[in-house]
């Protein structure tokens, strides 16, 4: 015996979400035995845009009943089904959440019309309900209502009962531990059934093959399952979007971590929240004015000609001057801390040596400049980072030059690798961000011993 259910809600995700109307047709492969339909008063506004699509207003269900004077109707003519729906797992989470909230376990074997109809009625462009009752000539009065959609389902779902492999599908489907029950409705099961239980990063794509969420684990298969288990509006959302899944192996964590923060910013997916703000880059860098006096000074990271050190925020420029001007004797005037002025007045740094008012040789003054670059650059740090690979015939190397994030490669277990030159033409190049440089901050000061120091520089960078 089957329930066909589809309800309509006031659209404020899938815990937020109140039911407007419900209808139950009920099922017994053959004839409709029973039917419960009723408006339900949310007991809350419904938004203008659910009006719109809809139909239904507060007008409407101001006098209908409010859903705990129908839960028992619900509970009795459900007991003992098979719960069925289009996109089943919407509606029967939402169902259950409103039992939830007076006390009242729901629990049904479910069945999916959208993952059947995939399964059985192959080839079609779109199995949403609309466009599969157009295709398959199934009349559908009332779009958007829930007795209209329920009774479209139920001839939907009396076709895919009729269909040759029927038996065995449903079967599989009803199979406790079968997970088709939990996979989002538009996605194939063969795009889960590929995906490794290795690191790497996963991208969960639309039915148009936009990249619309990001993700990174050491066990891909066993993550991405876990979306589909979460309960939360964003993540059932995210799940109802989802067509395809597509993933690339990584070997390790630290260098999925690296991919997936390189994928967010270049596609930007819709359902990433972290990682999605570019942060800017900015450079300290050095130059002579026409006096012969060294300035330093910092500017957007392609705006500042020659820099030897990266920062992510002006506020940490000034902060990083002020502290060099201190150590070193500097004037704040030629540091950029104090614009427009004839002698520095810096209420901080009291220590300049009288450059800007003349008293301080150019030469001596000039030399204090160049030794604190020299210092600098001869703390830059050049190194590989050694990971495991892909496979056990291969290693995976991540290249860092004078602290900066350069990108990776995977090459041959058997290379010897102790310069830069013996891996630069395997390098697969990627942006230095602030993410990518806390992401090898962190990993090498908990790895030391996987950090393997290089001398020469790599020329050629981006």
């Amino acid at each position: 015996m089957y329930t066909i259910v589809d309800i309509e809600t006031t659209g404020n995700g899938v815990k937020e979400s109140k039911i407007t109307e419900i209808s139950i047709f009920k099922y017994d492969g053959y004839t409709v035995v029973d039917e419960f339909t009723s408006l339900v008063n949310p007991e809350c506004e419904i938004p203008f845009f659910i009006t719109g699509l809809t139909g239904i207003d507060n007008d409407l269900v101001r006098n209908a009943p409010k859903f705990w004077e129908i839960a028992d109707n619900i509970l009795s003519i459900t007991e003992g089904t098979i719960f069925v729906a289009h996109n089943v797992n919407f509606d029967y989470r939402i169902i259950q959440n409103e039992l939830k909230t007076l006390g009242l376990d729901f629990s049904r074997k479910k069945l999916c019309t959208v993952r059947l109809s995939r399964k059985l009625l192959p080839g079609y462009n779109s199995y949403s309900l609309g466009k599969l009752c157009t295709a398959l000539k199934i009349p559908l009065k009332d779009r958007h209502r829930a007795r209209g959609d329920a009774h479209a389902t139920t001839i939907l779902f009396e076709k895919l009962l009729r269909t040759a492999d029927a038996p065995e599908v449903f079967k599989t489907f009803l199979n406790a531990k079968s997970q088709e029950a939990t996979l989002p409705p538009n996605l194939p099961k063969e795009d889960f059934e590929k995906l490794p239980k290795k690191p790497g990063v996963y991208y969960f794509k639309n039915a148009h093959g936009k990249i619309i969420y990001v993700g990174k684990a050491i066990d891909i298969k066993k993550r991405v399952l876990s979306h589909f288990y979460d309960k939360s509006s964003r993540e059932v959302i995210m799940c109802q979007e989802t067509a395809a899944i597509d993933f690339e192996l990584s070997g390790s964590e630290v260098l999925a971590l690296l991919l997936e923060s390189d994928a967010i910013k270049q596609h930007y997916p819709v359902h990433n929240r972290a990682q999605k703000r570019k942060i800017q880059a900015y450079g300290i860098f050095s130059y002579e004015d026409r006096n012969g006096i060294l300035h330093l000074a910092s500017n957007t990271l392609a705006l500042a000609p020659n820099s030897f050190y990266t920062l992510y925020s002006k506020t940490n420029c000034r902060i990083f001057l002020q502290e060099v001007c201190k150590a070193y004797k500097l004037c704040p005037k030629f540091c950029h801390l104090q614009e427009n002025i004839a002698q520095c007045s810096h209420y901080d740094i009291i220590g300049c040596d009288g450059i800007c008012r003349g008293t301080e040789d150019i030469l001596h003054y000039n030399t204090k400049v160049t030794d604190f670059i020299a210092m600098m650059k001869e703390k830059s740090n050049s190194f590989i980072i050694k990971e495991k690979g892909r496979t056990p015939e291969e290693i995976a190397l991540i290249l860092v030059q004078d602290n900066l994030y350069q990108g990776y490669c995977f090459i041959a277990n058997t290379e010897t690798i102790t310069k830069l030159d013996d891996v630069v033409n395997f390098i697969t190049f990627q942006k230095n961000t602030f993410e990518t440089q806390q992401i090898i901050s962190n990993y090498s000061t908990k790895f030391p011993e996987k950090i393997m120091a290089i001398k020469n520089r790599l020329h050629s960078a981006h």
